[in-house]
């Protein structure tokens, strides 16, 4: 059964704002351990080090790091970037995946930013977490930032959210029984409503094959805009991602905005290519790209659907630079930009 304390971010008018809005910083978390990333943990340190002097040149960036090596590593590859836009942050960590261990930043109506504090479990307790659930409160306490905590299981790579209060996520991934066994589909919409002040909670069945969240949503469905879902597709019939992205496709087109206008949905391909590791397929997407504040990065795979990517995603984001940069090896992981990155919205901040 659901049982929130009060008040909630609901309750004081805070809400979780689209990624497009105003940035005061993009958070990260420097990858070390060499186990996790099977093998590859010195080329995704260099894709890594590729993201960050791209991201800065758009907005400051908070670069988590854990250790010793994980600093002098981060401050070497990061020599040649902006290196008056970039901090960091010493945290304790488990892995590098911010967008789902961070916390979820809101803001309220006269533009003061907090933020959110879910627990995590690592994905259904796949991995270890015990620090890594602890990191919202490390941020809050950095920032002397309001943080609202709660006792239940979330990921922010398992949503997202245009500004008028519309939320997209998936049952394979918040309704598994290894995230929150005792809510039901309803509790979790309230809890969401409650936590991120969104209205409308929508359901997407599931994401990619080979994905270990069990369907996290920023891999599959985005929005660039109020008004514009992007969905990422595989038309090959013989493919095992086919089935679940033309469901996904056909759900969203029968989607209704708030003034009951269908929503304009943008199909974007996957790969061409299939990428596996040890025989395991990875759930390789262009739809893991990740907003700042006049730049849209997008994580690419030496695939001959990059370019194509590209092309649809670039007249989406008027008044944004989208560039697409080296995530081969970032996926062994499970995931690309958007994964290990989370926003923090501009605004004055609302103190503990």
């Amino acid at each position: 059964m659901l049982d929130l304390d009060h008040p909630t971010p609901l309750d004081l008018g805070f809400r979780m704002p689209a990624e497009w809005n105003p940035h005061a910083a993009t958070w990260t978390s420097w990858p070390s351990d060499d186990g996790l990333w099977e093998g590859e943990l010195e080329r995704v340190r260099e894709e890594f080090a590729g993201l960050v002097t791209l991201l800065c040149t758009a907005e400051d960036v908070v670069v988590n790091v854990q250790d010793d090596e994980a600093e002098r590593d981060a401050r070497a590859r990061l020599a040649g970037a902006l290196r008056h836009r970039i901090r960091y942050h010493r945290v304790a960590l488990d892995d590098a995946w911010f967008r789902d261990n961070g916390p979820i930043f809101v803001v309220n109506g006269y533009g003061r930013v907090a933020l959110t504090d879910w627990r995590f479990n690592a994905w259904g307790g796949k991995y270890e977490y015990a620090q890594d659930t602890l990191a919202p409160e490390a941020v809050a306490s950095t920032l002397d930032m309001r943080r609202f905590a709660f006792p239940y299981v979330m990921e922010g790579g398992a949503i997202e959210v245009n500004d008028e209060g519309v939320l997209i996520t998936t049952r394979s991934c918040l309704l598994t029984p290894t995230r929150n066994p005792d809510l039901a589909q309803e509790e979790v919409e309230a809890l969401l409503r409650a936590g991120l002040g969104v209205r409308n909670v929508v359901w997407l069945e599931g994401g990619l094959a080979g994905d270990h969240t069990d369907g996290h949503v920023d891999t599959i469905v985005r929005f660039s805009d109020d008004r514009t879902i992007v969905c990422a597709v595989e038309d090959d019939p013989d493919d095992v991602n086919h089935a679940a992205t033309q469901r996904n496709l056909a759900d969203l087109r029968a989607l209704r905005t708030v003034d009951e206008e269908p929503f304009s949905v943008i199909e974007l391909p996957l790969p061409q290519r299939r990428l596996e590791l040890d025989g395991r397929r990875l759930p390789a997407t262009y739809a893991n790209f990740y907003v700042a504040n006049d730049l849209v990065v997008v994580p690419t795979y030496g695939d001959p659907n990059d370019e194509v990517a590209l092309e649809i995603l670039r007249p989406l984001f008027p008044g944004r630079r989208v560039v697409g940069s080296p995530a081969s090896a970032l996926i062994t992981g499970g995931g690309a930009f958007h994964c290990v990155t989370q926003q923090q919205p501009e605004g004055e901040i609302e103190h503990a």
